[in-house]
């Protein structure tokens, strides 16, 4: 049995945490191998909804979470997260949850940061949700991060402070936010270490002996690839890489296992924040979408900007992101459509393109061409095998399907986890 990697096909809020959540049934751990507590998974079971952030989605299902080291780490937002799911009736204890001692911790002025410059760029704001992601990454990358490991080391926290504290207390009297103490810094860190510590361990370690053990390991994913900070909509995206081979890097597996990669994509597109989406809908149409596929930011709150699908955006995904099949997600939004529209391709100042160009300005002036098809009358919502979609639905598959140059081997029909078609399963590789 293969290893299976998951990421998103478009701008994120695919639909990841369900598929997720699904396939966690069929692996024995689950890894998150980048971003924050800035992407959201909402799985529904049963009566229950768990909105995810930081933990690992198959942990709803029992499997061992891992916390890669390419996520960055907000401590307190990990031991609320943990504390509600709790109450939730779900088990997470060291045993059930491993953090990589290498991850990057984010720290109460990464988010203070992160607000001031939003503040700072007015109207040119990037749409962060100000959670202190992109300042982490920032400090992990010049070399002075604090992580995990150093919980165990208060002087090396104190001269680590040091360091920070002339970086960033500069920068924010500079945008004319309040600046931080050192000792109230230290203090805190320092009643986090014995919460945080005792899931702490070298992940790469239990990673390589789970492969060679045979046991099926899920990637998860956060954002997508159009979010990744190189091949993403850029500034407009967010701080990682997204593509499947982050999921080496962030979490020290084996590039040549990370198995089948699967890439989700709903059935039509949605957007949180600001940058360019050239199929987006202004329109009575976009709105409906909006409401029947409750589009939400699962951790901001904010309203998804939605359109048509747009197949251009996701074949470049699909090459630079190295997905081998697609999961739809949400069809059943479309149900009672009269017509749908799939952007083929873009024309930008009179030429046409058949991929988004990493130019501001050209990436602003994308508009779509467009290809109509027919809407189906019957329903798709809870439909279990292709026998019980209606006919026109099965030609939008199959239409998206030659466009994207990809086949898609799952469908989801429905918000609970058993509203899954599939037509290969990604673990036979």
């Amino acid at each position: 049995m293969a290893n299976v990697t998951v990421i998103g096909a478009q701008w994120g809020d695919e639909g990841k945490g369900k598929v997720v959540d699904w396939l966690a049934s069929r692996a024995d751990l689950v890894v998150r191998f980048q971003g924050g507590h800035n992407a959201g998974h909402t799985l529904v079971v049963g009566n229950q909804t768990y909105k995810l952030s930081l933990l690992p989605s198959g942990l709803v299902r029992g499997k061992m979470g891992i916390i890669g080291n390419g996520v960055v780490v907000d401590p307190e937002a990990l031991l609320a997260e943990i504390a509600r799911v709790r109450a939730q009736g779900l088990t997470v204890t060291p045993e059930t949850l491993r953090l990589a001692e290498n991850a990057t911790l984010i720290l109460p002025l990464h988010a203070a940061i992160d607000r001031a410059r939003e503040t700072a760029r007015g109207e040119k704001k990037i749409g962060t949700t100000g959670r202190g992601i992109g300042p982490a990454y920032e400090d992990k990358v010049a070399r002075r991060a604090i992580r995990v490991c150093d919980l165990a080391e208060p002087e090396t926290l104190s001269d680590k402070l040091d360091e920070l504290l002339l970086h960033h207390n500069t920068l924010l009297a500079g945008l004319g936010a309040p600046t931080f103490d050192k000792q109230v810094l230290l203090d805190q860190l320092l009643a986090w270490a014995p919460e945080i510590l005792p899931y702490a361990e070298p992940v790469w370690e239990r990673l390589d002996e789970a492969r060679r053990a045979g046991k099926r390991i899920l990637f998860e994913g956060a954002q997508a690839v159009m979010l990744d900070v190189d091949h993403g909509t850029y500034p407009y995206v967010t701080s990682s890489n997204t593509v499947a081979a982050t999921a080496a890097a962030g979490s020290g597996f084996a590039p040549s296992a990370l198995g089948f990669v699967l890439g989700i994509a709903k059935a039509y597109c949605t957007r949180v924040g600001s940058g360019p989406f050239p199929s987006e809908l202004h329109d009575e149409t976009g709105r409906l979408l909006g409401e029947r596929g409750r589009e939400f930011g699962t951790v901001t709150g904010r309203p998804r900007r939605c359109g048509w699908f747009d197949a251009a955006l996701v074949r470049q995904a699909i090459k630079v992101g190295g997905i081998q099949g697609i999961v739809m997600t949400k069809i059943d939004v479309l149900d009672g459509l009269k017509e749908l529209r799939i952007c083929t391709g873009y024309t930008i100042n009179g030429a046409h393109y058949s991929y988004l160009p990493a130019a501001m300005r050209a990436q602003a002036a994308a508009q779509p061409v467009w290809e109509t098809l027919p809407g189906w009358s019957g329903t798709t919502k809870g439909a279990r095998s292709t026998a019980e979609l209606p006919a026109d639905a099965v030609k939008y598959i199959r239409r998206i399907e030659e466009l994207i140059e990809a086949p898609i081997i799952l469908l989801t029909t429905g918000p609970e986890r058993d509203d899954t078609i599939m037509m290969r399963d990604p673990f036979e590789g």
